[in-house]
């Protein structure tokens, strides 16, 4: 195995030493010794990777990268994922030095995205230049970048994006879309699982716009990765369908541009190619070592380093004349050239296919066509009622009819979860009897994938969605996080989603998934009571541009309330609204949610017979009833009223905030059982007896 790997390279040699450098070589040193400096400063951050992988990311940014840094926004732009997001000076260094603008409130302005102030600001409170590169929070990251893998995954997911866009709105004369996803990753990506669910899927796929460079510098944190990972890396992409190339040294900047150049030649396949590099290539003491990888190399070696690289000692973020310039003339006039034609292109395609460049108006605006919502249907009342997971099903079809940018799929669970789109393709090639044009998404038991994947489409504009069981959300948890963090409008439909489950047992009937979903920031949670609320929650779920949101729906049939006794529906958008309610000031108030929602009805309506005053509160979404003024809060849950019954069938952990100190939940404190769902809602209380019991108990 160790043949395969020279000896780590200890310190530069030849011209790369900096007295006859080329322009190009001071300005790989120049990200190298930035890249040094801003972790040194900070005293925090991981130096080693961007010295190690300098020459290769400004070889494809100025040689290869089809990318305008005065127009960040620019839709045909080619993409850089930095997955290996802890060597985020990298990144953070060619924008500085490329000279992209700031991109502010959805609009590209006159101002550098980033200073050498900004840099040097590195990891700080409020800075533009936080340890791991974040989308949104600073112009010319594509996507957020942290944990490991994620990046690798949102890339298969823009190559996807990219693939379905040309095939849609690409036509004859009118190339509008033929850009390429290049991906830097490394032996901690690589380690990750998301990494080989993401890469099979694109090999499947046939992706030829995709491009993944693997820096394989065998250093991790705890060392050599000789402890850890010591397979073949390039024969298990050529198993997954990938066209494998290798970069003997990661300096050999010619030989990348011919890698580059080989991988954009295969359409019929994403391209590896396999990079060896040394970590901290160039330093005297550190290089090809973990001391290098997560931590300050230390002034004196810093020193020794600028002064194997020919650079000044004793000058730090120094940006040697010329250096910028050199950018402007390479990928700046490229990416200026390549987007004025494009915008030349698109005015012609205006002007020949108006309908097809209004919803791509739409798409890079993030805006909705005119009666998006015209065809999502009203249910009238039935007492054997349907299960959410089939209105949402007939829900989704009708708001997909008309808009044709809401596409997605589930984990090989869309006959369970309902969502596939009738009528549509699905997004194969056409090998696998399917077009790129197709909506319906197959990502097969990959959930940690597809939902990175999915990331990875809204960020091109899309409304895609993605589904499965709720107990699978936690193999979703770090991209669901990631969605948040971006704040992308990324729907979540997660079925089965109680112990209602029945028979499948403990193992799959979720109990604390939706209090992990609402604790995660900036996600909003909705598990509606019958197929009106259903309704109501897409009608606002499509709306909303600023956050995902997860469906929580059930396998089992809900009763459809009848809205002409009970409230209406619309009172999901503000979360929790009073559903039925007494004339008289209630000596109760009873709080459930999704399929327990009949269950407080039940008990209300016995109340009620028996003369004792009540109100059914029902609580589809916590985030969207705390965003409610707090006057509108008051009047659903008046404060003065104690007695309170909650009902959900799954973990009690939140609910005490609206029970208060002496309500009483019906709710789960444990994990569920096999056997059907009629007998496990009586043995674990969710009954109407138990209910009307706790009720009459509060009422006093």
């Amino acid at each position: 195995m160790r043949a395969l790997f020279p000896t780590p390279l200890r310190a530069p040699h030849g011209a790369e030493a900096g007295g006859t450098a080329t322009l190009d070589t001071l300005c790989i040193n120049t990200i190298r010794t930035l890249s040094m400096d801003g972790v040194q400063k900070a005293n925090s951050g991981h130096p080693g990777t961007a010295m190690a992988l300098a020459p290769v990311a400004y070889t494809l940014w100025q040689d290869v990268l089809n990318y305008d840094p005065a127009d960040p926004l620019w839709p045909n732009r080619d993409r850089f994922v930095l997955s290996i997001g802890h060597a985020s000076m990298l990144i953070y260094s060619l924008i500085y030095l490329a000279g992209v603008r700031q991109v502010t409130q959805g609009k590209v302005t006159n101002a550098p995205a980033l200073t050498l102030e900004d840099l040097q600001q590195f990891r700080q409170f409020d800075s533009k230049t936080p340890g791991h590169p974040e989308y949104g929070h600073t112009t010319g990251v594509e996507t957020t970048t942290g944990p490991l893998g994620q990046g690798c995954g949102n890339s298969v997911g823009m190559a996807m994006a990219e693939k379905w866009l040309a095939a849609r709105y690409n036509k004859p004369g009118f190339e509008l879309f033929n850009h390429h996803v290049y991906t830097l990753c490394g032996d901690g990506d690589m380690m990750e699982g998301i990494s080989g669910e993401a890469a099979s899927t694109a090999g499947h796929l046939k992706l030829g716009n995709l491009v993944w460079m693997y820096d394989a510098n065998r250093i991790s944190i705890e060392g050599s990765t000789d402890i850890a990972l010591t397979e073949n890396v390039a024969e298990r992409f050529a198993a997954y369908g990938w066209q494998v190339l290798e970069l003997a040294d990661a300096n050999d900047t010619a030989a990348l541009k011919d890698l580059l150049a080989q991988a954009k030649a295969d359409t019929t396949r994403p391209t590896f190619i396999l990079v060896r590099s040394v970590i901290a290539w160039g330093a005297p003491t550190k290089a090809g070592t973990a001391a290098a990888h997560g931590e300050p190399l230390g002034d004196a070696e810093i020193q020794a380093t600028k002064k194997a690289y020919g650079w000044p000692e004793d000058k730090s973020f120094y940006v040697p004349e010329g250096v910028q310039a050199h950018m402007q003339d390479g990928l700046g006039a490229r990416g200026a050239k390549a987007r004025a034609e494009w915008e030349k292109l698109f005015a012609s395609y205006r002007a020949q296919y108006p309908e097809q460049a209004a919803e791509l108006d739409a798409i890079f605006s993030g805006t909705l066509p005119e009666g998006w919502d015209s065809a999502i249907p009203t249910y009238e009342a039935s007492e054997k009622g349907i299960a959410s997971r089939a209105s949402s099903g007939e829900v989704l079809n009708a708001v997909a009819s008309k808009l044709p940018w809401l596409l997605g799929g589930s984990a090989d669970l869309a006959p369970s979860t309902k969502t596939l789109l009738k009528g549509e393709e699905s997004f194969q090639p056409k090998e696998w009897n399917g077009s790129y044009a197709g909506r319906n998404f197959h990502f097969g038991v990959r959930e940690h994938a597809m939902g990175a994947i999915v990331n990875g489409m809204a960020l091109y504009g899309l409304r895609p969605f993605c589904a499965g069981f709720l107990i699978f959300s936690d193999y979703m948890k770090a991209p669901i996080r990631l969605a948040a963090l971006m704040q992308q409008p990324v729907t979540y439909i997660f079925t089965h989603d109680s112990i209602g489950v029945g028979e499948d047992g403990p193992t799959h009937q979720p109990i604390e998934q939706l209090v992990q979903l609402r604790a995660t920031p900036g996600m909003t949670t909705i598990r509606p009571g019958d197929a009106n609320e259903v309704a109501e929650a897409w009608r606002f779920l499509i709306a909303k541009q600023d956050g995902p949101v997860a469906l929580a729906l059930s396998r089992q049939n809900l009763p459809t309330l009848d809205r002409n006794r009970y409230a209406p529906a619309s009172g999901v958008a503000k979360g929790a609204y009073v559903l039925a309610d007494s004339k008289e000031t209630p000596k109760v108030i009873l709080i459930a949610s999704g399929s327990e929602l009949s269950l407080a009805v039940s008990a209300y309506e016995a109340l009620s017979a028996d003369g004792i005053p009540a109100r059914v509160v029902s609580m589809p979404s916590w985030e969207l009833f705390e965003a409610q003024p707090q006057s509108y809060r008051d009047n659903v849950l008046p404060p003065a009223i104690t007695g309170r019954v909650v009902i959900e069938a799954a973990s009690a952990i939140g609910w005490d905030r609206y029970a208060g100190l002496t309500g009483d939940i019906i709710a789960m404190r444990g994990f569920g059982a096999s056997a059907p769902a009629a007998k496990l809602m009586t043995k674990f209380g969710f009954t109407p007896e138990a209910v009307l019991e706790a009720a009459r108990r509060q009422a006093g």
